[in-house]
């Protein structure tokens, strides 16, 4: 793990990406999950109007909340050609809240597939949690 609270960094991967993420909590580890995906896949907003959002997501453990919130946002980036770089989360047991703001994706190097559960677990460390992501490319 890297000595800043939070952060993350991508991984050699076999066929896929694989990205490592830190924070201090869960709301940190969404967050950074979640640019960390961004800028693996080179997503790259346009200026102008910002867009807000408000999801509420539901999961039986964390890893399946980090999955559904990751996949999430994918599904507005393909559907609604939307990127986000603004995260206001919370996070209980098994739902998270977040108000996400963005703007309309400029460019996109390489398209994710999905994300997986391959893997995928979070772990408490000393500074906080950190897991690491797979995504299909």
């Amino acid at each position: 793990m890297d000595n800043k609270r939070s952060g993350y960094r991508e991984h050699e991967h076999t066929a896929d990406w694989e990205l490592e993420v830190w924070a201090p909590d869960f709301s940190g580890l969404l967050e950074q999950a979640a640019q960390g995906m961004y800028s693996l896949s080179g997503t790259r907003l346009k200026s102008g109007p910002r867009i807000k959002r408000s999801i509420v997501l539901k999961g039986a453990d964390p890893e399946t909340l980090t999955v559904n919130f990751l996949a999430e946002l994918l599904y507005l980036g393909e559907m609604k050609n939307l990127a986000f770089d603004g995260f206001v989360i919370s996070s209980s047991k098994n739902q998270v809240q977040a108000t996400i703001s963005g703007a309309q994706i400029a460019h996109q190097d390489k398209e994710i597939k999905a994300v997986t559960y391959h893997n995928l677990t979070i772990r408490e460390t000393r500074g906080g949690l950190e897991a690491r992501i797979v995504f299909d490319v």
